[in-house]
């Protein structure tokens, strides 16, 4: 039987890359796995080759011990994989097949499902509905940023590949559509971007980026980038982003008003999450900066798309509201403007399927956006090392030298 290398959190700033257990379609015991998932046949599921598996802000999260993720826990939510191994039940994915994984674990059985909403799905967490792989909290599953891993529930959430051949040449674009490339479309169409739109995106990282690019597929007039890693800012000019460097020049709306002639926009898009930094030279983490800056520069009636992540624990948070995720948010300027705020994971299957039609046209550019850069499996810790100093690229691990 083959070896499995994965790449594991082992404690505040450290990942390792070390030998775990060949997958099989079970859901072993292991750190982080929920005691009521130990033990849950998977003969719906199939086993994959990794063949790319990306570093998220959401694992940089964990890495730097901003959650409760317990030591030894194997990461990785986003998979792009060829099918080895199926399972019994397993009827229309066929050995062989090369798929898009996506990281929300959804059953297509209970009624979230059945309403397509596959981020909440009632049936894969013992805990609350909604799961993924390789994350804490979230039933258990094991990541994928490893040689082999199980994929449950395969012939609902797979996304195959119409041609092999074709999607090895756009790989390092079709690797996002597991998670970061439908995040940043989802909160664009949660925002409620439509040609013509004026459009501010908070964060410059590639989900911020991934959001940039999706808007102007949907027809944003102007799309604004703000953060404060001026490499970042640079990645979102690149491709035609307007961009506003929030540590240089504090105030957002004067920002704005220079751009568009007024300070403010038609709707926004929330990248950056519960790690937010207040703006400023000297500025220090604020939690709740993002949320209460897009409420202030959102239109009346605009819309906010909120992917960036909020969690309900974090051990590291500036008090002891932010370390349950209670944050003072200024709900009354977001209720005295009537705003629809639209948060929560993304249901990936509401949109992979259109967005590789996209990337396989040409349209969509969502590697070039995002500067997706190839490493190793031993590379891994690396990657996270220069995530986390905000290089300006999204990092793709190939674990089987696979991708050209």
């Amino acid at each position: 039987m083959a070896g499995n290398r994965a790449v594991a959190y082992m404690g505040p700033g450290k990942v390792e890359v070390m030998d775990i257990g060949y997958p099989d379609l079970v859901l072993r015991d292991g750190p982080g796995v929920n005691p009521l998932n130990v033990g849950r046949k998977c003969d719906h599921g199939v086993i994959l080759k990794v063949v790319t598996t990306n570093i998220c802000g959401s694992d940089q999260h964990m890495v730097r011990g901003r959650t409760t993720a317990p030591a030894g826990l194997v990461l990785g939510h986003e998979i792009t994989g060829e099918v080895i191994e199926v399972g019994r039940d397993v009827e229309f994915i066929k050995k062989g097949d090369l798929v898009s994984v996506p990281f929300n674990i959804a059953c297509g059985r209970c009624r979230s499902c059945k309403e397509r909403n596959t981020h909440i799905c009632e049936n894969v967490n013992p805990d609350r509905p909604g799961s993924a792989y390789g994350y804490v909290d979230m039933g258990g599953w094991v990541g994928g940023q490893s040689e082999y891993v199980m994929v449950p529930y395969a012939d609902f959430q797979l996304l195959k590949f119409p041609d092999k051949d074709q999607a090895m040449e756009k790989i390092k674009d079709l690797t996002m559509l597991s998670d970061i490339f439908p995040t940043g479309y989802h909160g664009a169409v949660s925002a409620g971007v439509k040609p013509g739109s004026t459009v501010y995106i908070a964060g410059a990282g590639p989900v911020g980026l991934a959001a940039a690019h999706s808007a102007q597929l949907l027809g944003a007039a102007v799309v604004i980038v703000g953060d404060l890693n001026g490499e970042r800012l640079a990645q979102a000019r690149s491709f035609g982003c307007e961009t506003v460097n929030l540590r240089e020049h504090s105030d957002l709306g004067e920002q704005i008003d220079q751009i568009l002639g007024i300070p403010e926009v038609d709707c926004a898009v929330d990248c950056v999450g519960f790690e937010a930094s207040a703006h400023g030279a000297n500025a220090i983490e604020a939690p709740a900066t993002v949320l209460n800056s897009i409420m202030q520069v959102t239109r009346a009636g605009g819309r906010l798309g909120i992917p960036g992540l909020y969690v309900t624990g974090d051990p590291g948070g500036i008090d002891e509201d932010a370390k349950i995720g209670t944050l003072r948010v200024r709900l009354g300027l977001g209720w005295a403007k009537a705003h629809t705020f639209v948060t929560g994971q993304t249901p990936v299957m509401q949109y992979h399927r259109d967005l590789m039609k996209a990337i396989l046209s040409g349209k969509a550019q969502i590697a070039k956006a995002v500067n997706a850069t190839v490493i190793s499996l031993d590379e891994a810790p690396m990657g996270y090392e220069e995530f986390d100093k905000g290089v300006a690229r999204k990092y793709v691990i190939d674990p089987h030298g696979l991708v050209k």
